[in-house]
């Protein structure tokens, strides 16, 4: 089976979602990477030297430099006439192109899958994480968007492949790009961070969850989260989002301060491999779940802990 990939890139390098697809792909067989973008030589060569990957194609192009779905997915579905599938991170960019290139070819998606049980059976989930369905595609192209936290990441070298050029139809003129406003930070991202300090609604307001979650966060070095609930009532931007409806992250530490732990948060973070909870609700959803649990203030507690390490 010929599979395609959809590398997220930022025209120089390749972003770590794409090494969980890489490594989900080439559980179907052969792989073939598509670098899509505007002067992306860089992002090419990147995705060369991922290991698993045994061609890159590169679609060098204005149209396809701010990765819009609507001039990215004909691109897509005229490469699939030599490709079985295509597969692409469940990353807010492959969520926006896969949808439009199963469309396009007549077929079904297989969203967020967990497991490759074979070429055309996969596991993924459903209710809110709380169901493992296992579904069985009959189509003949194959659309699949990866959870990238159920997968190991390929190796980002040691690769050779080689690397082609590839035209597609450009621009098709049902959208454009008129900017981007992208919050600069020093800490890391929250889908690639190895520890994440995440804070809830109990933190009161913005500038208690400033007080509170930041310095510990720094101490650690570690990524920033938040609850739905924090994020609804003004204490931090959108992109902190955590959970079913924010980012799906699986670091080595998680630490929840102030969260109850609803369905939907625990859907976005349980695959997370050491779970660390504080919050004064012993009866709390989120200690079920928890590796670690401290029933305490967390107004006493996180200070303290933060002026120890």
């Amino acid at each position: 089976m010929n599979t395609l990939v959809w590398v997220e890139h930022d025209n120089a390098s390749v972003k770590d979602a794409t090494l969980s697809a890489v490594t989900a792909a080439a559980k179907l067989g052969d792989v073939t990477a598509l670098v899509a973008g505007a002067d992306c030589d860089g992002a090419a060569q990147a995705a060369a030297q991922i290991a698993g990957v045994g061609k890159v194609l590169k679609a060098d192009d204005a149209a396809y430099g701010n990765a819009l779905a609507e001039n990215v997915a004909p691109l897509i579905v005229q490469l699939m006439a030599d490709h079985d599938a295509f597969v692409a991170p469940a990353t807010t960019n492959g969520k926006n192109i896969a949808p439009r290139v199963a469309a396009l070819l007549d077929v079904m998606q297989i969203s967020d899958i967990l497991s490759v049980e074979s070429a055309n059976t996969f596991t993924r989930p459903i209710y809110a994480g709380n169901a493992i369905a296992t579904v069985e595609a009959s189509d003949a192209k194959l659309v699949i968007t990866v959870r990238g936290t159920a997968f190991d990441k390929a190796a980002a070298t040691g690769g050779s492949a080689s690397v082609e050029d590839a035209a597609g139809p450009g621009d098709a003129g049902l959208s454009s790009f008129v900017g981007a406003e992208i919050a600069a930070s020093e800490r890391p991202e929250l889908t690639s961070a190895k520890i994440i300090v995440s804070g809830g609604r109990a933190l009161k307001d913005a500038a208690t969850f400033e007080e509170v979650i930041l310095p510990l966060a720094d101490k650690l070095g570690a990524g920033v989260g938040a609850s739905r609930a924090a994020v609804d009532s003004g204490y931090v931007p959108n992109d902190y989002q955590v959970g079913q409806t924010g980012k799906i992250v699986a670091p080595e530490v998680y630490i929840a301060i102030g969260i109850s732990g609803a369905i939907q948060h625990l859907a976005g973070m349980k695959d997370s491999k050491t779970i660390i909870a504080i919050n004064k609700d012993e009866d709390a959803p989120i200690f079920q779940v928890a590796d670690i649990g401290l029933v305490a203030d967390l107004f006493k507690a996180v200070p303290e802990l933060t002026g120890k390490l």
